[in-house]
This record gives structure tokens, C-alpha cells and sequence, in this order.
């Protein structure tokens, strides 16, 4: 049986979501069963989601707008400016998202089939900590909750931020959702930033001959820091989503992992450490993978 899925995401801001939503499509070990939108401009955020599941052609995923600015409010929304464009057209603003809330769509649909569906959040996590709030059983029926977010870093990763934008977005968001004691997967910075596509990546999704495809593909070439790298940039979401499609690609771990929300310089900063018998695990962390395969693996799938 296919695992049923919803997939909060920020897609666009950075082309990875819309990597991750490609990935997922075209994967058929996952079920997709609902989207939802987070920070800055949801809805046109949810436009995009929603022209994107069209040119796949696939029919009867709720697309939900969310939370567009952090849980207490107190950090300015980054938003490139480049988002949507290339895919949205004027035309599309008629594109209309679900009446319901993205908190309320988690809440109702993973109620609803306890222990069946898999939350991805590839986005900063608050709509996920608005649902935890509304729902003080969700995080027990949940089947599992896989996030991109955070890094560890040390001494061997000091090429690395002290905070990642995911968490650094909304902290307390964070760390409502990490201590919710739900089954969670953690893909930090250290892995995914070892994973990247490249020019002649995106000339394999463009080959599939189809509107779906050459969207894909033209949204990573427009995207900036593609553009800034000289033909490359991370897959940091999809690698989250391909640890459901083929754990073994990772090297998961179980750790203890705090939230710092109030340091002046690391505010958002994932603190990591091994869990005793006083302070049990709370995740597991990717601090693995083999990026050669896990390449070969994601691109494999998004030509398809």
C-alpha cells in the first residue's frame, strides 16, 4: 500500500519544494493526499501547488493555504521576489485553493485515519505547530513526521550557518513541533547540502517532452542561486522526501534535539545531542547519506 501523504511546503522561494512535489508525484510508494501552504504569500504559494498538480494532470488533492508570518510574529518574512515566476500567468489567479485552513486540514484528515498518514514538512513549521495546538492527539497519530530543517554542523562542518532557514524562520514553532513527542525525521543542512542538481539534471527532466516537465525544469534554471552557482544548487527537500521512498540511502540516527529560541546570534539554532536514560530520544537525524546514489536515485525519478 502506497503511504498516504500531505506535504506542507513554502515552494518557491527556493525551487527545491518544487523539486520535492515533482518527486512525489512521481513516486507511486506515496499517496498524496493533501498540500499546504506556508509563509510569506500562501496563496500564491498555493497557485503554484495548484498549477503544478494540473500540468501532472492529477485531480482531487486538497491544496490548503496556512500561517503567512511566524507563530509570535516577530521576525520580518523573507520573501525573494521571484516567486511563481515562469509558471503563474495572469490567467491563474482564478486558481482557487481549499476554503480550509492548512491547520485544519492536517488536523481533520489525519484524525480521521489515525496512524495512516505521514506529514512532510519541507517548510518553516508553522502550520505544523498550529495544528499541534489545535490538536493536542495529532502528534501520537500521526504515522510519522519527516522535516527538512536544521543542522548540526561541529568541527568538520564549518561551512555551515549556526542556524537553518526552516527553524530559523519561526523558533517557537519549532519548538512546539519538536517537543510533540510525534514520530519524527530530521534531514538537516549536513546531508542535504552534500546532494545537488546539475545543468545536465535538468536538461534529462526537460527531455520527458511534457508542460509538467518543462515547468520543472524551467523553474531550477530561473532559480538564482542555480543561476549564482554556475548551473547547480542543492536538493535539500527532496532528499527529505527520498528518505521515505528509500531509507537506505541515509544514515538515520536516534538523538535528543532542543530548540534554541532566544539566543541573539542563534536563535533557530537545532541543538543536538545523544539521548540518555534521563533525556530520551526525540528524533531521528540524518547525519549521513551517500550523495551519489541518492543523486542518481532523485533525478531517476523526476525524468519519469
Amino acid at each position: 500500500m502506497p503511504t498516504k501523504l500531505i506535504l506542507d511546503t513554502d515552494i518557491g522561494s527556493d525551487v527545491d519544494d518544487c523539486l520535492a512535489l515533482a518527486l512525489i508525484l512521481a513516486s507511486p510508494e506515496i499517496e498524496l493526499i493533501g498540500v499546504t501552504t506556508v509563509y510569506g504569500d500562501v496563496a500564491l504559494r498555493a497557485r503554484m501547488v495548484t498549477k503544478l498538480l494540473q500540468l501532472r494532470g492529477v485531480t482531487g488533492v486538497p491544496v490548503a493555504m496556512g500561517a503567512a508570518k511566524p507563530l509570535l510574529g516577530k521576525r520580518r518574512v523573507y520573501w525573494g521576489g521571484h516567486e511563481g515566476k515562469g509558471l503563474l500567468t495572469p490567467a491563474d489567479n482564478a486558481l482557487q485553493p481549499s476554503a480550509e485552513h492548512a491547520a485544519d486540514l492536517i488536523v481533520r484528515t489525519v484524525m480521521a485515519q489515525p496512524r495512516e498518514i505521514v506529514l512532510a514538512a519541507i517548510g518553516p513549521l508553522t502550520n505544523v505547530a498550529l495544528a499541534f495546538l489545535k490538536e493536542p492527539r495529532l502528534a501520537q497519530n500521526l504515522a510519522g513526521l519527516t522535516i527538512m530543517g536544521g543542522v548540526v554542523g561541529g568541527a568538520g562542518a564549518l561551512h555551515l550557518p549556526w542556524t537553518e532557514h526552516n527553524i530559523r524562520c519561526d523558533p517557537e514553532a519549532a519548538h512546539i513541533v519538536f517537543s510533540s513527542g510525534a514520530a519524527l525525521t530530521v534531514v538537516p543542512l549536513d546531508v542535504t547540502t552534500q546532494v545537488r542538481i546539475r545543468r545536465e539534471d535538468v536538461a534529462r527532466i526537460r527531455a520527458a517532452g511534457d508542460p509538467f516537465h518543462d515547468a520543472v525544469a524551467d523553474q531550477v534554471l530561473r532559480y538564482p542561486h542555480f543561476i549564482e552557482h554556475g548551473g547547480w544548487t542543492h536538493l535539500h527537500d527532496p532528499l527529505a522526501i527520498t528518505t521515505l521512498l528509500d531509507p537506505s540511502l541515509v544514515e538515520l540516527q536516534p538523538v535528543r534535539i532542543t530548540i534554541e529560541t532566544q539566543g541573539e546570534h542563534t536563535a533557530g539554532a537545532t541543538l543536538v545531542s545523544l539521548p540518555t536514560a534521563e533525556a530520551p530520544a526525540t528524533a531521528r537525524i540524518a547525519l549521513r547519506v551517500d550523495a551519489p546514489a541518492a543523486e542518481r536515485f532523485i533525478v531517476e525519478r523526476l525524468t519519469h
